[in-house]
């Protein structure tokens, strides 16, 4: 399989296991608290990605765990975080959809702060996918008005830190294997997500119920797919494609997680389909200018 097929690959993969996080969030966030859920979800990752990555370990030279750390902050600590209290406030279709403002910020930041080269066919592409982006969210809180779209800020910011992640780790990390990346990022967030999830109070308050134990299981998926394979994942498709491809698979994630959305509940319109397409056009050209 050729680099271009197998980032194709990664892409579809990568739409289908994150699209599915958000609705595995929503239920989590049923019998545990957002801190409790970004918590237990770097933990377990971390416990994960040791397991299997451990010896990667060895390919870190000092010169990367600077950026490593940075990279971890930006891309999963508070990202984790933010998306949880998110997610607790509207709906996690809108969430999704939401970020897939990644892609935008993605450009913005690579041509304003790394130097990297952009085609006009990429721009025009992410003004098409933000259309979609658009009509999605502005049609969402019509059918949701009872919602605080104030939390939509939340994945806003954390789009903005997941651009900053991939255009750095394309800079400076791209001579280390993506195991090895994401291993590193998950040794040096475990203590800090420990020492959270211990001020939470979840060792002293957390009881064994239906509720929670079905809360843990989702969380553990989440951990385990979410966040530990497909930050593995995520990380060699930076390595095989630019900056943008990579982010633009929060142009399809949206997809995803509205049809579980959909299953759950949550309300969709027949406009909210029509966007999606857009948002699908978006991904097409982005990805059409090499």
């Amino acid at each position: 399989m050729n680099k271009q097929q197998q980032k194709w690959l990664f892409l579809i993969v990568l739409s289908l296991v994150w699209g599915s996080s958000f609705i595995l969030m929503k239920k989590a966030l049923i019998g545990l608290t957002p801190v409790q859920v970004g918590a237990l979800r770097m933990i377990i990752s971390a416990v994960f990605l040791l397991l299997i990555g451990f010896r990667s370990i060895r390919k870190i030279e000092k010169r990367h765990w600077k950026y490593i750390a940075i990279t971890a902050a930006l891309g999963t600590f508070f990202p984790v975080f933010l998306f949880a209290f998110a997610i607790n406030g509207i709906d996690s279709s809108i969430a999704a959809i939401l970020n897939s403002l990644t892609p935008f910020n993605t450009f913005v930041f690579g041509a304003l702060v790394f130097g990297f080269a952009f085609k006009k066919k990429q721009l025009i592409g992410i003004l098409v996918g933000l259309i979609g982006t658009l009509v999605l969210i502005l049609k969402g809180a019509e059918l949701n008005p009872n919602q605080n779209y104030w939390y939509a800020l939340l994945v806003i910011i954390a789009s903005i830190g997941y651009a900053f992640n991939v255009n750095m780790i394309k800079k400076y990390l791209s001579d280390l294997d993506a195991l090895a990346i994401t291993t590193g990022h998950f040794i040096l967030l475990s203590i800090p997500a420990l020492l959270v999830l211990v001020f939470s109070g979840f060792f002293s308050t957390f009881e064994v119920t239906t509720t929670t134990t079905n809360a843990l299981g989702y969380v553990a998926v989440l951990a385990i797919f979410g966040t530990g394979i497909a930050k593995v994942l995520f990380n060699k498709l930076i390595h095989i494609s630019s900056p943008v491809f990579s982010s633009s698979v929060t142009y399809v994630i949206p997809v995803v997680a509205v049809m579980w959305g959909v299953i759950d509940g949550e309300k969709l319109s027949f406009i909210q389909f029509f966007a999606g397409g857009i948002i699908l056009l978006g991904v097409w050209l982005v990805n059409k200018a090499k």
